[in-house]
């Protein structure tokens, strides 16, 4: 077989197994000649040039005349990617190994014991047990160190996430023996834990900045997203709030029909929310229904540049129907709609079929050329190199694709969504001795060993502001330095008197959710955040 050949054998076999179940009916007819290959004196007649029934025709000639036994499944899963990267970026195949982990993410939920963990030294750290899952009920607690699954060890370097997941996960109802040392306690504990339904929540928390405003941080949009919205919304209101802060910082997106119904709760009957159009994907349009609960509450939306699709969906509709403020820096540019499909084997194909359109008309999508991957996920470094997270006049807007809100403010396609009021990112503690920090994780470190001497007591407090108070009257600091120094790491008092205050209000946030959870880290690490000020400072001004 020459190189040529070599090279279109795996391609053959993957556009094989994928054509017939999705591309065929799209591909038209093309007739050529019978032709031969001068290495063989065998001719094969091909009836569809461009067509599927050619793969199939050189899989024929793979499976009657390779020198070896090929594994089809092998090559399929390594070539398929390669297919699909010849479309646009997020088109992706899922192996099916794969499927249930990503699916879990939006899903709502999967099954396992329930517990939120940290590798340290080379071992499985428990951080958090999650409510009324199997791990809280049968009594493991914070700070747990496994040691032991199935009665075989279970620490060393070799131990990593994914072997973690892949070891606590499993079927609902199959059971896990776990061993492992709790401080206080000479003697190793022993549990037997049943796997079970493990909620994964995509609100991650909501309280109140001031007596009227509300924050909610949404990390996903996920199955039950909208429940956990209203859950949030409702609660929010109960203690006081008539506004809200919604962040989508970082949210990559998820379900559009969860971010549909999210965005149903702010707008007034008929109006657009989003519509969707393909080459083969008829226009559909989004509406509000009018049974919102929050119609007339005011709205800032937060929004940065890792903050995608149905993020932007969301954030684009509040802003072109002039619903409430966008506060933040410009979205990621993800304005592609997938389908899932699933395949025989149980992988899955995520295909991309139609583009997202806000209210005014404009396709958020940023610029890519099929094919072109590797530039397209550049694109974010480029941005900041030309200085765009720090000043809002470096950001590229096209004149042809301006669009007119509601209320005929201006907005721009082409590439996200640029918030109406824009903050800069904040860089300035970010010195050597503070990336030294970051590059060995030594606040985080530092903070969980130091939360883990004191969860006994402090771990019963019911507040994340008596957390605080008492490490304000502690000794934490200094200790902080000392460990800091004893890792090597050098303490310039210029350097240090820049970045101290983030340095503390990280340390004091990340103790406080080891011992209490998520719901005290973000009130902590929230307090200085300039986006969240802005937002404040905003929310009340009438859309003009």
């Amino acid at each position: 077989m020459n190189n040529k050949a070599k090279n279109l054998l795996p391609i053959a076999i993957g556009l094989s197994v994928c054509a017939g179940i999705f591309l065929g009916r799209w591909m038209k007819p093309d007739k050529i000649s019978p032709a031969s290959d001068n290495t063989s004196s065998y001719t094969y007649s091909v009836s569809r040039a461009q067509g599927y029934e050619k793969i199939n025709s050189i899989l024929d000639i793979v499976n009657e005349m390779y020198v070896d036994d090929v594994d089809h499944k092998q090559m399929t899963d390594a070539v398929i990617p390669t297919i699909l990267s010849q479309l646009d970026p997020h088109s992706v195949y899922i192996p099916a190994e794969d499927v249930e982990d990503v699916n879990s993410e939006l899903e709502g939920s999967f099954s396992g014991i329930g517990v939120q963990f940290n590798i340290q030294n080379d071992t499985v750290m428990i951080v958090d047990v999650i409510a009324g899952g199997p791990s809280e009920k049968l009594g493991l607690m914070p700070g747990d160190r496994i040691i032991e699954v199935a009665d075989t060890a279970f620490t060393g370097p070799e131990i990593n996430n994914n072997s973690v997941i892949k070891t606590l996960r499993g079927p609902k109802g199959t059971k896990v023996s776990l061993t492992v040392k709790r401080l206080g306690y000479e003697k190793p504990l022993h549990y037997t834990i049943t796997r079970g339904d493990i909620p994964v929540n995509s609100v991650d928390v909501w309280y109140p900045l001031n007596e009227q405003v509300g924050y909610i941080k949404v990390s996903r949009f996920g199955a039950n997203t909208h429940n956990e919205f209203l859950t949030a919304l409702t609660d929010l209101n109960r203690k006081g709030c008539s506004a809200y802060v919604i962040d989508l910082r970082t949210n990559s997106g998820g379900y559009l029909t969860s971010a549909i119904n999210m965005i149903n709760e702010f707008l007034d009957k008929g109006q657009l929310i989003v519509y969707t159009e393909g080459e083969r994907y008829p226009r559909e349009n989004a509406q509000a229904n009018g049974r919102g609960h929050f119609k007339n509450a005011p709205v800032c939306v937060l929004i940065n540049e890792w903050s995608a699709s149905a993020s932007e969906i969301f954030a684009g509709a509040i802003q072109d129907q002039d619903r409430g403020w966008i506060v933040g820096r410009r979205s990621f540019g993800k304005g592609l709609v997938q389908q899932q499909m699933d395949l025989s084997d149980g992988s899955a194909l995520r295909l991309t079929v139609a583009r997202y359109h806000t209210p005014s008309g404009r396709c958020i999508q940023k610029h890519y050329e099929q094919g072109k991957a590797d530039e397209y996920e550049m694109d974010i470094n480029e941005r900041y190199n030309r200085g765009e997270f720090f000043n809002a006049d470096s950001i590229m807007q096209i004149d042809s694709l301006r669009y007119k809100t509601r209320l005929g403010r201006t907005v721009y396609g082409g590439g996200g969504i640029m918030p109406d009021f824009f903050v800069a990112q904040d860089t300035s503690f970010y010195n050597d001795f503070y990336r030294a920090l970051a590059s060995r994780s030594l606040l985080y470190n530092f903070a969980f060993s130091y939360a883990d001497r004191h969860r006994n007591d402090w771990g019963k407090l019911g507040d994340y502001r008596e957390v605080v108070a008492r490490l304000d009257k502690s000794d934490y600091w200094n200790e902080f330095l000392k460990k800091v120094s004893s890792e090597g790491v050098v303490i310039k008092p210029e350097e240090l008197a820049v970045a101290e205050a983030e340095i503390k209000l990280t340390l004091k946030a990340y103790i406080c959710r080891d011992l209490l959870g998520d719901a005290a880290f973000y009130p902590v690490i929230n307090e200085n955040d300039p986006t969240i000020a802005k937002a404040l400072e905003v929310i009340f001004t009438p859309l003009r």
